[in-house]
């Protein structure tokens, strides 16, 4: 059975810190450009290409990053 990850990011929590996206392996996460209630630039996924490896979620020091293992 094949599997692909899925990511969700609370944008609403995320201070922006980009830890995540040198975690992820897969170049799948980037700043947004836009800003959350805070004024921060929160995380996004951008790519469909997440492997499901659990960096992002791991690094994040604010633990707003789950990621989920989706069959194909």
């Amino acid at each position: 059975m094949a599997f692909k990850g899925e990511i969700v990011i609370d944008k609403e929590r995320c201070k922006g810190c980009a830890v995540c996206v040198g975690a992820c392996p897969n170049q799948v996460i980037e700043l947004s450009k836009n800003v959350n209630g805070k004024g921060y630039n929160y995380a996004e996924a951008v790519k469909d290409a997440c492997i499901g490896c659990t960096s992002c979620a791991i690094v994040c020091p604010d633990g707003v990053i789950s990621v989920y293992k989706v069959k194909l």
